[in-house]
C-alpha cells in the first residue's frame, strides 16, 4: 500500500493567447496643376497598352491559388499548431460528454485546448504546472465524465472535476518508483497509473491515497525469474520504451532495449515477461479490435499474434514502410485501422490488419508520426514530432 497525503490543492482556470497584425496604409501624391493635362495623357496611354497586353496574354496565365492554412491528404487534414516547431506532441483526450472540448499535450510543457471538436487549438495556460522551474514533458491524459486527469515528467498529477475548466495539483510521494507514463480515469474520484519502472497504482478518492496493484517493479520480478530463460533479462535496464492498455485492463509493456516484453492482467501480484519470436528489437506493441496484439520491430516490420489474447505466436505482415520505421497502430473499428511511423508513414488496413496500403499523401510529410487515436469511428488523430498534427476526415 502507497499512501499519499495531499498538502496543498490549488485551483486555477485558463488563459488562451491570441495576437494581431499590424495594419498598413498607403498614400499618394497629387500632381501640379501645369502638369494635369499631360499626366493624364500619359495615364490613359499606359492604361490602354496594358489592357491590350492583357487580353492577349489571358489564355496563358494561371490565377494563383490564395495560401491555405491546412494539407489535405487523402482520408486526413493536418492542422498548424501555435507552438514552438520543435514540440513533440504525445497524447490527446476529448471530454466524453463534450467531445467539441479537447486537450493536446506534448514536451516543453506544451497543453493545448480545443473547443470545436479539434479543428482549431489554442495554448492553455495551467499555473499550478508552470509555478516551479521546470520545463515538464505532459506524457498522458484521459477523461471519464468530467474528470480528467494529467500526468508528466518531471513528476506532477493534475486534476480535474470540471471538464477541464480548472485543474488541480495533487501532490506525489517521493518514493514513487520511476516516472510516470500513463493513466487512466476509470471512475468517480478514481484513477489507473503506471510508472516506467511497471509500478500500477490505483485511487478512488483523488489521489489522495494510492493503492499498488502489483507487488514489485518489473526489475525486482526479472531478478526472480532471469534464470527462466528470458532472453535479455540480465541486461534489462529496469524501464519501460512503451506500455499500452486493452480496455478491459490488461497491459502490454516493451522493455527499454526492446529485447522483450511484458503483460500483466488485472488480479495478477506481477508482470509476466516474454520472450521474443523475431530477431529484430521491438518498437512498440498494443491491441487490436479483436483483443489480440500487434507487434512492431526495428526497420519497418509489422506482426499480428495468431488469435486473440495474449500470446507469443507471432506472423509478419507485408506493408510498404519504404524502411522506416513504424511507430504506433490506432483501430478506428474492428476491420480498419491506421499505422504510422517515420518520415510521414501512414499506413491503412480495412481486413484487420492482414494487408495494409501506405497513404503516399503523407510521404511529403517531413515528420516522425508517434501516436494513431481514435476517439470514436469518426473522430481520429495522428501525433508527431515538430508539432505536426493530422485530423481524421474519414
Amino acid at each position: 500500500m502507497a499512501t499519499l497525503q495531499q498538502l496543498l490543492k490549488p485551483s486555477w482556470s485558463s488563459s488562451l493567447f491570441a495576437s494581431s497584425s499590424p495594419r498598413h496604409s498607403l498614400s499618394s501624391t497629387t500632381p501640379k496643376a501645369s502638369l494635369q493635362n499631360s499626366s493624364i495623357n500619359r495615364r490613359q496611354f499606359v492604361a490602354e497598352t496594358a489592357a491590350t497586353v492583357s487580353l492577349s496574354l489571358s489564355p496563358f496565365i494561371t490565377p494563383v491559388p490564395p495560401a491555405k492554412s491546412e494539407e489535405s491528404l487523402s482520408e486526413w487534414e493536418r492542422l498548424y499548431l501555435p507552438i514552438d516547431p520543435g514540440v513533440v506532441l504525445l497524447d490527446i483526450a476529448f471530454v466524453p460528454d463534450d467531445l467539441d472540448r479537447g486537450f493536446l499535450l506534448g514536451t516543453r510543457q506544451t497543453i493545448l485546448e480545443t473547443k470545436d471538436g479539434g479543428r482549431t487549438w489554442a495554448p492553455r495556460s495551467i499555473p499550478s504546472a508552470e509555478e516551479e522551474d521546470f520545463n515538464y514533458r505532459f506524457n498522458a491524459i484521459s477523461f471519464k465524465g468530467k474528470e480528467g486527469w494529467i500526468v508528466g515528467k518531471p513528476a506532477i498529477l493534475l486534476y480535474t472535476s470540471d471538464a477541464g475548466e480548472s485543474w488541480e495539483r495533487i501532490p506525489l510521494s517521493a518514493q514513487l518508483p520511476g516516472d510516470m507514463v500513463y493513466i487512466k480515469a476509470t471512475g468517480e474520484k478514481s484513477a489507473e497509473m503506471v510508472t516506467d519502472e511497471g509500478a500500477i497504482y490505483v485511487t478512488s478518492n483523488k489521489g489522495y491515497n494510492w493503492k499498488a496493484a502489483v507487488q514489485e517493479t518489473v526489475s525486482a520480478t526479472l531478478n526472480r525469474t532471469v534464470s527462466s530463460g528470458i532472453s535479455g533479462a540480465s541486461y534489462y535496464t529496469g524501464t519501460f520504451n512503451t506500455v499500452n492498455r486493452s480496455p478491459d485492463g490488461r497491459y502490454v509493456a516493451v522493455s527499454s532495449r526492446g529485447n522483450f516484453y511484458l503483460t500483466w492482467e488485472p488480479g495478477q501480484p506481477f508482470w509476466q515477461p516474454h520472450n521474443r519470436a523475431i530477431a529484430r528489437r521491438i518498437q512498440n506493441m498494443g491491441w487490436r479490435a479483436d483483443g489480440g496484439l500487434w507487434l512492431l520491430v526495428r526497420g519497418g516490420g509489422l506482426f499480428l499474434s495468431k488469435g486473440t489474447g495474449i500470446s507469443e505466436e507471432f506472423e509478419e505482415v507485408p506493408v510498404q514502410s519504404r524502411g522506416f520505421g513504424i511507430l504506433d497502430v490506432g483501430f478506428r473499428s474492428q476491420e480498419e485501422a491506421w499505422a504510422a511511423g517515420g518520415s510521414g508513414v501512414l499506413l491503412k488496413t480495412t481486413n484487420g490488419g492482414r494487408t495494409w496500403t501506405r497513404d503516399k499523401a503523407a510521404d511529403n510529410i517531413a515528420a516522425n508520426l508517434y501516436s494513431v487515436k481514435f476517439i470514436n469511428d469518426k473522430k481520429g488523430f495522428v501525433l508527431g514530432n515538430d508539432g505536426v498534427l493530422l485530423q481524421y476526415l474519414g
